[in-house]
């Protein structure tokens, strides 16, 4: 791993480090340049930016490793909300909305978290959209998987994520690339061991590759998350070699981070989402954003000590 990623994500446990990023004068700023906000009227109000110019979104309320039932109840409410401004803002087509697992009660209860994820999926079917399951570390997998799929017994709709860096994945990717699975493959943003994980992003890469190509030639429907633009060329020439036609995948990239580039693949006729973070739990997330892409901290750092 490299060590500034490793410093990074060590930096996302630091209680110190993150009141001083809550605290200086601009990191709010900056923040914003990554998070919407921490309110439901902050995401609505991104997102209409975003589906005006031809992009589609995923939302995330964000939230992880919840110990409590009721800050699970919490987290559940707030995508309630959240759906109902879709609904009622007419957003629902273009907008989807991002749900971790842990946030809602995996840590303690699968039970109850398949439960408070079922909840969600059922006001999302009410409003018109649809709802994909983060992923989180090596450890939940199996749980995030046997939820995934009892869902999908009532809503087969419901989005799986996958990540390219464990070693498992390419088998996972063959297991739910058939008709009408919805799954998203990113590169991974977690500090995992090297039993279960590459460490060389080159190996990631290339288990990305892999991947990609299970995806393409199965009958689901797959959701690339990368800004890596030699692997948006990769899969968009594989994609044409296998006859896929733009429309029957989708790009996903981050809120804040190439917003060119999905203007540039929305302007040639591709499907690109958005992912965009919202709520007063932004440090974690804003840590393992920095981590993904390291050179994304020099900006913040930059910012972090300069009011200009």
């Amino acid at each position: 791993m490299h060590p500034l990623r490793s410093l990074i994500l060590a930096a996302a446990g630091n209680d110190v480090i993150r009141r001083l990023v809550a605290t200086a004068p601009v990191s709010r700023d900056v923040v914003r340049r990554f998070v919407a906000g921490e309110a439901t009227a902050d995401a609505l109000t991104v997102t209409r930016k975003l589906v005006d110019q031809g992009l589609n979104v995923t939302l995330d309320y964000l939230g992880e490793d919840t110990t409590d039932k009721a800050l699970a109840e919490q987290t559940v409410e707030a995508y309630l909300d959240l759906l109902d401004g879709l609904q009622r803002e007419g957003l629902a087509k273009h907008a989807e909305v991002s749900v971790k697992l842990s946030a809602v009660g995996q840590a303690f209860d699968e039970a109850l978290a398949l439960e408070n994820a079922g909840r969600i999926c059922a006001r999302a079917e009410q409003a018109g959209t649809t709802v994909t399951l983060d992923m989180e570390d090596h450890t939940t997998t199996d749980s995030t998987l046997r939820v995934l799929g009892d869902l999908r017994a009532t809503w087969p709709w419901v989005g799986a994520v996958l990540q390219s860096y464990l070693h498992r994945t390419e088998l996972d990717s063959a297991r739910l690339s058939g008709d009408g699975s919805r799954v998203r493959l990113c590169k991974g943003a977690y500090a995992e061991p090297p039993e279960v994980a590459f460490a060389e992003p080159h190996q990631v890469d290339l288990g990305y590759v892999r991947c990609a190509n299970v995806l393409l030639r199965g009958d689901g429907f797959p959701m690339f998350a990368t800004h890596d633009p030699r692997l948006v060329e990769i899969i968009g020439t594989r994609a044409e070699a296998l006859g896929r036609k733009p429309g029957s995948f989708e790009f996903q990239m981050l809120y804040g981070i190439r917003p060119d580039e999905q203007l540039r693949l929305a302007g040639r006729g591709h499907t690109v989402r958005v992912y965009v973070p919202y709520g007063v739990q932004w440090y974690g997330y804003l840590m393992r954003r920095l981590a993904e892409r390291p050179a994304n901290t020099a900006f913040f750092l930059r910012a972090l000590v300069s009011r200009r």
